[in-house]
């Protein structure tokens, strides 16, 4: 069968993230929700996003068809459900349609004309930015166990500080001597060919993927993600990062995401605690305007490719768009729109041109090439950002 991850509903919640990206490749757990669907179902999976990443993301459509809704997250029953779908038959969980077998002859869907079958069970979903690292825990959690099944980890090196080591799970190729590894907490992922220097204090739950770097001395509460290729130092608490992104020095980065081709320059902080203990609001760029999270502690959400000097300080729920360049002195307001280039002092715009010559160096030390649907995706960016931006 051939499966398409669609993105729904809850994309434009999940901006600035996706921006750049379909819902089914934010990472979150130990996988990005395409990860986890196609090591499910066992085939590879495209996606339907929208137009201006289509090339980057293609989408392959053939005679029969079963679209899955990106949002929710499989586990091992809905999988089964999903993959025993005929003709003409939808699941849904409540009032939401999660996964529907459709053929490239229909012109539409209409869910009257279907049979409904009923998803009652529990599994995770991801329709708000702040769910990223708020169900990380969870997230990392069922990773863990479907990744892990049946399979022995590599040993544990002498040298390391181990706390609850059947918890613990290390691929081929990593290095770690001289750490401390608390999983009485949760679960402990340390990926191929990754590396953690000396002296770091990580506690569970927590994935580091693969090739990527905790640096010396760093403090890394759970549940906290590293993506592929990324790197972290100082202190770290209930954040993700997407990979190829840095946080590399000392300071905090606390209930936060990141995501991919960001950096954080030494020192940095960001607050995730109101002085007063309120609950947070984050910029919504559905209601262009603050709302309600339902949460007590919410740091940063940094969109692609976007940077800030050392010693920056961000305000508790600061929402960073794709592309921007944050230094100086003081807090930048908490909702810094994409491209643009300033602090606490203001903003102007950071023109593509001189956005873009700075990812090609940043991705070429990844030996990665900034190229043309690169460049086309962020230059969308750019425009459908405008009305955000005040020069």
């Amino acid at each position: 069968m051939n499966y398409i991850l669609f993105d729904g509903p809850a994309r434009n919640a999940l901006l600035p993230f996706t921006f750049t990206r379909p819902v089914a490749d934010i990472l979150i757990g130990i996988l990005t929700i395409r990860q986890k669907w196609e090591k499910y179902l066992g085939s590879t999976i495209t996606t339907l996003t929208e137009e201006y990443l289509s090339e980057k993301y293609p989408m392959v459509e053939l005679e029969e068809n079963v679209m899955i809704c990106a949002s929710f997250l499989p586990n091992g029953v809905l999988a089964e459900m999903v993959s025993n779908l005929e003709p003409n038959q939808a699941i849904f969980k409540g009032e939401e349609v999660i996964a529907f077998y459709t053929n490239d002859s229909q012109e539409e869907v209409d869910f009257d004309n279907y049979e409904i079958i009923e998803f009652t069970e529990d599994c995770l979903t991801v329709t708000n930015t702040w769910d990223i690292f708020s169900k990380n825990t969870a997230a990392i959690r069922e990773d863990f166990e479907f990744l892990t099944e049946d399979r022995k980890s590599q040993p544990i090196p002498k040298s390391v500080n181990v706390i609850a080591p059947e918890n613990i799970f290390i691929e081929e190729g990593a290095q770690l001597e001289f750490v401390t590894l608390n999983a009485s907490t949760g679960p402990i992922y340390i990926g191929k060919d990754t590396l953690i220097m000396e002296g770091s204090l990580i506690r569970g739950p927590f994935a580091l993927c693969e090739g990527a770097v905790v640096k010396l001395g760093a403090k890394v509460y759970g549940a906290t993600t590293v993506g592929p290729y990324s790197k972290i130092g100082g202190e770290i608490n209930n954040s993700v990062l997407f990979a190829c992104s840095s946080k590399g020095h000392d300071g905090f980065l606390g209930n936060s995401v990141l995501g991919e081709w960001c950096n954080i320059g030494a020192d940095s902080n960001n607050s995730n605690l109101k002085n007063n203990y309120e609950e947070v609001k984050l910029w919504s760029y559905e209601k262009e305007g603050f709302a309600k999270t339902g949460l007590q502690f919410c740091g940063l959400m940094m969109g692609d490719h976007s940077k800030c000097g050392i010693n920056t300080m961000f305000n508790t729920g600061t929402v960073v768009g794709v592309s921007s360049n944050i230094f100086g002195s003081g807090f930048p307001r908490n909702f810094v729109p994409s491209f643009s280039w300033g602090g606490a002092a203001g903003f102007s715009t950071y023109i593509t041109k001189k956005a873009f010559e700075t990812a090609k160096l940043v991705m070429a030390r990844r030996n990665t090439e900034f190229d043309e649907k690169e460049a086309a995706i962020l230059e969308h960016v750019f425009e459908l950002t405008k009305k955000w931006r005040k020069d």
